[in-house]
């Protein structure tokens, strides 16, 4: 059974409403470094109200983004007044100011608690103001997501003999355990969370996702969506509308399938077999895919297309591509509404300054 822990845990944006902003912006449920306004940044928590007088806070975790070149530095300050020399509120102190705060912070909170994200807060007091100073020497830009505290719980000591109890080193030394076991138990118990596609990111959903023999998409929704139809599409991947979902999930595009019984030179309303044998053959394992003349940037592009379909379509079965152009005449390979258009001629002036284009037709008055 994992420890019971009593724990205040800030992110989400609301929560980081109302500190002190210096050269750091929001970023969806955290905050991160502005790089264009500098290489420091700090930001002050408003205060965190224990409700206790003399309460002893005791471990701190701030989950950040810190790349190369990069740091995080965090301060501690606790107090049962909210008042700090002339100020009679330091979050109101605080904000007031104007200039760079970090002189300020470093009078009022003293040397850095931390270097790290994880450290165990040498502070008592009801109210905790924390202060994170953000730097950056090269162009990446550090971000904190998630801050968490640990306000009460079980805790190792509690096992021991009273006269263990009221020792300050044997506390802080257990705590390095302390919060190892607990941090363990809660990975452990999220785990079923963590596995679940809807909620995972990055790599995680990647490996996921390969376990439902999804091995491609452009964004974690795209891979999301396609785990969710997993089922569906691979009962359906054979068939007429499982090869049109392939196209489409591969293109973007919505295709045009013929079969070779839909144009049998054989069936009674075909009025000229030997056209539609010249077009489509009489191969009855050869089925044929229309698709814009823009589907594709680059031959390499049409390839790869080509050479990925032969893995979804049924056994024993060829596809035959044919890319349609915007501008033909009606000939061979011709769907109206797709790749022609019917329509009048409009009449030409024809002058020095006027070019006539390949598709402009010459006529009388009447060309109704």
């Amino acid at each position: 059974m994992p420890p019971i822990q009593r724990q205040m845990v800030f992110q989400c944006a609301e929560q980081w409403l109302g500190g002190l902003f210096y050269h750091i912006v929001p970023d969806g449920d955290g905050w991160r470094l502005d790089r264009d306004q500098g290489g420091t940044g700090v930001y002050c928590m408003k205060a965190v109200d224990s409700g206790e007088k003399g309460f002893s806070w005791q471990r701190a975790a701030v989950e950040a983004d810190l790349p190369p070149d990069t740091a995080l530095r965090v301060y501690a300050y606790a107090s049962d007044s909210r008042k700090w020399g002339e100020w009679e509120d330091l979050d109101q102190g605080l904000r007031s100011l104007e200039e760079d705060p970090l002189p300020a912070v470093r009078e009022i909170f003293g040397p850095p608690a931390s270097d790290c994200g994880d450290f165990f807060l040498k502070c008592t007091g009801r109210y905790l103001w924390l202060a994170f100073e953000l730097t950056a020497a090269g162009t990446q830009v550090p971000s904190v997501r998630r801050l968490r505290l640990w306000m009460a719980g079980d805790h190792m000591i509690d096992y021991l003999p009273s006269i263990y109890r009221s020792q300050d080193f044997t506390k802080r030394f257990l705590s390095i355990f302390n919060s190892m076991y607990a941090d363990m138990e809660r990975a452990i118990d999220g785990l079923p969370g963590r596995v679940d596609y809807e909620y995972a990111e990055g790599g995680l959903l990647r490996y996921l996702a390969s376990w439902m023999s999804v091995d491609r998409g452009d964004s974690p929704e795209v891979l999301r969506q396609r785990i969710r139809t997993a089922l569906s599409d691979y009962e359906d991947l054979y068939t007429v509308e499982g090869v049109r979902q392939s196209i489409r999930r591969l293109t973007g595009r919505d295709p045009i399938l013929i079969e070779h019984f839909q144009v049998s030179p054989s069936r009674p309303e075909c009025r000229d077999p030997e056209i539609y044998r010249q077009l489509y053959g009489e191969d009855p394992y050869r089925f044929f895919v229309l698709l814009p003349e823009d589907t594709f940037s680059s031959q390499r592009e049409r390839k790869e297309f080509q050479r990925q379909m032969e893995e979804v379509i049924p056994a024993g079965m060829t596809m035959q591509m044919i890319q349609l152009k915007q501008c033909v005449q009606l000939d061979w390979h011709t769907y109206l509404g797709i790749n022609s258009t019917v329509g009048g001629y409009v009449p030409a002036a024809i002058n020095e300054q006027v070019t006539i284009h390949y598709d402009t037709t010459i006529g009388g008055e009447s060309h109704e």
